[in-house]
């Protein structure tokens, strides 16, 4: 038997992969089960089997944006979920993984490429968020939320869930009209826009894309409130002064371990004596690991996911009172097949923005990012933080009353 077969045997022992070589040559694996997918996959010449065994995450990546790994029955998406949801997370089998090796060999090059100096974390940032805009128009909701959303329903709309998530996140901040708030990593200016709304509080939005540092300051300045909100190309190292309240979303995946200690003792020097910040992160379930080489190489080049443990490790020390903890599991895979449903629908627009390998390489990154929180190891946190041990109330029942206010002041306009 060749080696990608006996690959293939072990990867695939549920729903079914049927696979044609360079050769002509056919064979199925799995029981045909219809729990999972059923796939038919083409190889287009004789060598990419044995990229794909050598690399099986960045060799199968690059195969099928090269077109040399053609899927003929069903989607990325789907083959995606055939892979991987064959060996789950919590799954006790072995998992089909690099030599001992390589594995060491990639954690030493992923501890030296986590060391985000300012300037590497600035190009870092560029790489991703300075994107087109339009593309971001394509996938994102209106708001164009880039972060994991809250699902109080499973089936709500994509603008719904985002919207939901601002609000949940603005209930644990604690918000008072007379406070000065500070977004670390603020996007495109959507949460600091919606903070300002719905409390009157004045926030302060820092960036490393200047991208999004436009289009955040735009916003500002159509809703009339750039004296109130404003944003900053600036990094989180380098502010100086005082805020009532601290948001982070979605930036502290770009910070690194190394980096992680620095993070919360520059929060806990920007925060007020009675303080509050808010931390919302993707996170692994496990131990601390690695970024798999397809999202250090073409999506996130020196993005690190942290274990619960690490961030922990983070703010040890530090005398910042953790005072909640909340762990959302499958909220960013239903994120994320939002995404991948208007991405494949804008296809021909984004083709022509960018191109055919583009477009595959964009849906390749989002159908394994909605993976890796469906059946793999991925979840997000929220870690509340505080300098005082009574900011916070004692139980966490304000939340979902304070929430559920913004919600409907929302829904009133």
């Amino acid at each position: 038997m060749a080696l990608i077969d006996r690959f293939l045997a072990r990867a695939v022992k549920r729903g079914e992969l049927h696979v044609t070589y360079a050769d002509g040559r056919e064979r199925r694996f799995g029981s045909g089960s219809a729990d999972l997918p059923h796939v038919s996959i083409r190889f287009a010449d004789r060598a990419t089997p044995g990229r794909v065994v050598r690399h099986p995450a960045l060799g199968a990546a690059e195969a099928f944006m090269d077109g040399r790994l053609l899927i003929e029955r069903g989607d990325v998406r789907d083959l995606v979920k055939l892979l991987k949801g064959n060996t789950p997370w919590e799954s006790r089998r072995g998992q089909l993984s690099p030599s001992a090796a390589r594995r060491a060999l990639g954690a030493v090059v992923q501890r030296l490429n986590r060391l985000n100096s300012r300037a590497r974390s600035r190009r870092n940032v560029a790489h991703h968020y300075d994107l087109s805009d339009r593309l971001y128009d394509l996938f994102l909701d209106a708001d164009r939320q880039y972060s994991c959303a809250y699902f109080t329903d499973a089936d709500a709309t994509l603008e719904r869930a985002q919207a939901d998530k601002m609000a949940h996140i603005a209930a644990k901040l604690l918000l008072q009209p007379h406070h000065r708030v500070l977004d670390i990593g603020c996007g495109w200016g959507g949460l600091a826009l919606y903070i300002h709304a719905c409390t009157g509080a004045e926030v302060t939005g820092v960036t490393l894309s200047v991208e999004q540092l436009k289009v955040a300051r735009e916003r500002a300045a159509a809703a009339g409130v750039a004296d109130r909100v404003r944003f900053e190309l600036a990094d989180y190292r380098s502010l100086a002064g005082r805020y009532d309240r601290i948001v982070s979303v979605g930036m502290f995946e770009h910070v690194g371990p190394p980096q992680y200690r620095t993070f919360f003792a520059k929060c806990r020097e920007l925060l007020a004596d009675d303080g509050v910040m808010l931390l919302h992160t993707i996170g692994r379930m496990g131990v601390p690991g690695v970024t798999d080489a397809f999202t250090t190489k073409y999506i996130f080049p020196g993005g690190y996911n942290p274990a619960l443990s690490e961030i922990a490790r983070g703010y040890e020390g530090t005398k910042l009172f953790p005072t909640d903890v909340e762990v959302l599991r499958l909220h960013y895979a239903l994120t994320i097949d939002q995404w991948y449903d208007r991405t494949v629908a804008a296809r021909d627009r984004i083709v022509a923005l960018y191109d055919e390998r583009f477009f595959r390489l964009w849906t390749f990154y989002l159908a394994g990012a909605a993976e890796a929180f469906r059946t793999g190891g991925m979840c997000n946190y929220q870690v509340q933080l505080s300098r005082s041990r009574t900011a916070v109330p004692l139980t966490r029942d304000y939340v979902a009353a304070t929430e559920r206010a913004y919600r409907e002041d929302a829904a009133r306009g």
